[in-house]
This record gives C-alpha cells, sequence and structure tokens, in this order.
C-alpha cells in the first residue's frame, strides 16, 4: 500500500509545525495509522524521507513506542489495565474474560460474527493513570471507568455489532483511525465532549477548599521567573518553617473537624 499525496501532504505539514521537522515524527506516525491501520514500510519510508532520517530510524521509533502497532488493529481497540490497583479492583479478571470471549490474546485482533472484518483489538495495558476508577478500561483511549467482567463483555459485544457507545465521561467512541488522526494534530471538533475531569479525580481538591488548605508560599526558594530571588540560608529556613506552620495549622483544623464530626 503506498502512501497517498493527501496524506504526503498532512506529514509535510506537520513536519513543518516544528522548529526541528524531526520533533514531528511521533504525530506523523500517528497519522500514518490513521490512513493505513497500522505502520508499515511504505509509512516508515514516507517519514523517513520528509525528515531527512533513515528508515532504521523511524523503525527504531515506531518499534519503541507501544501505541504505535505493526499488525492491523480493530475499528475499537480495546485496553485492560492491569497494575496494581485495577488488578486488585477486578482487571485480571476482566482481560481474562475478554480473552475468552473474543477468542484473541494480547493485541489480538477478533473479526465480527459475520467474519468479514476486524472490529475489536484487544490489548494488556500496564497503566490507564484513572486509578481512581479502577478497574478501568479504554476504547481508542477513550475512558470505560469502574468497570466488571459482565459490563466488559456487554461493551465489546456491542461494538462488534456496530450500536453507538459512548465513554463513560461522555464522549462518543470514533474508530480507531479517526483517533489517531485526532493524535496526529487534526482536531475532530468533539474535545469538549464530556468532563475534563471526574468526580472522584477532584475529591481531594474538594477537602482542600473546605478545609481552606493552600500550598505554602514559595518565599525564599528559587521557582522560576517572577519568584523571590532570595537563596540566603536564612531565606529558606523561614519559608521551611512557614511551610511547617501551615502544614501543622491544616493537620489541627483536619483534627478539629474530625472531633465535631465524632460528637454529631
Amino acid at each position: 500500500m503506498s502512501i497517498d499525496d493527501k496524506t504526503l501532504g498532512e506529514l509535510r505539514e506537520i513536519a513543518a509545525r516544528y522548529p526541528q521537522p524531526r520533533s514531528g515524527l511521533l504525530p506523523m506516525l500517528h497519522l500514518a495509522q490513521s490512513v493505513e491501520g497500522r505502520i508499515t514500510p511504505e509509512g516508515i519510508e514516507a517519514c523517513a524521507e520528509i525528515l531527512e532520517l533513515t528508515p532504521a530510524e523511524v523503525s527504531g521509533v515506531a518499534t519503541f513506542y507501544t501505541m504505535y502497532k505493526r499488525r492491523p488493529v480493530g475499528d475499537y481497540h480495546v485496553g485492560v489495565c492491569t497494575n496494581t490497583l485495577c488488578a486488585v479492583m477486578g482487571g485480571d479478571l476482566i482481560l481474562e474474560r475478554l480473552k475468552d470471549h473474543l477468542g484473541v490474546g494480547n493485541d489480538e485482533t477478533a473479526l465480527t460474527r459475520e467474519g468479514d472484518r476486524a472490529t475489536v483489538s484487544l490489548e494488556h495495558i500496564e497503566c490507564n493513570a484513572a486509578c481512581d476508577y479502577a478497574p478501568v478500561m479504554t476504547v481508542n483511549w477513550e475512558f470505560m471507568d469502574n468497570q466488571t467482567p459482565e459490563s466488559a463483555i456487554q461493551l465489546v459485544d456491542d461494538l462488534r455489532e456496530g450500536k453507538e457507545v459512548h465513554s463513560t465521561r461522555g464522549p462518543k467512541l470514533c474508530t480507531w483511525r479517526e483517533a489517531e488522526r485526532v493524535l496526529a494534530g487534526f482536531p475532530d471538533g468533539l474535545a469538549d465532549e464530556g468532563p475534563s475531569a471526574g468526580a472522584a479525580s477532584l475529591v481531594g481538591v474538594e477537602i482542600a477548599r473546605t478545609m481552606h488548605w493552600t500550598a505554602p508560599e514559595a518565599s525564599g526558594f528559587e521557582t522560576g521567573a517572577g519568584a523571590p530571588s532570595s537563596t540566603t540560608e536564612g531565606g529558606k529556613v523561614g519559608a521551611v518553617e512557614q511551610a511547617d506552620t501551615s502544614r501543622a495549622e491544616a493537620e489541627t483544623k483536619a483534627d478539629e473537624a474530625t472531633s465535631e464530626e465524632g460528637k454529631a
């Protein structure tokens, strides 16, 4: 399969975004995947030629990152997290059930029930960075939170049957190739669908607001442009003491709140 002129033009457009064109390699590889469904020798050659790199250099990057696939991927790429918290909450069982239900292993793809199209790929993922919603899955990098073996099986069945499915955080699930095009830097206009952060992720912020906890002042530390420039030993000690005082006050408030709750 050759890379068409439209895609070549978009690859050059990506490279032109960066002061050093080779910095555009990662989104360029995502674009190649959006067109061909995986990273092909032709895609590697096109990226190498535009960036004046060797195919070996491009291939080294494409084989390093797991988001770049060397085998065909289905319309929906399902990732199951089995890192510590997700595993404890049932991620291992979800992965095993999906393997049995789909009849595939890690990084393999199940066909439609009619066997005419690749629909669902399955991947074992180490961490989805969403521990507060464990066990977590992703579909084309959109979150599916608080899953169970039963909900996971229902999810992949709905995807294979062509039903409209939404992420648990709101957005309608797009196809693998559509998601890859977004990762290449070509917006689909759906970025504002769903919340930017779920309620469970904001619990700590709400507690801090309720308890009136604030970060200690940066006085005495070099924290970048506009920060106090004092670097004297006394200044550092003063800032540390201030931080300790703030921490002690916060702990006292927390203890008082706990005591009041106990009396109630």
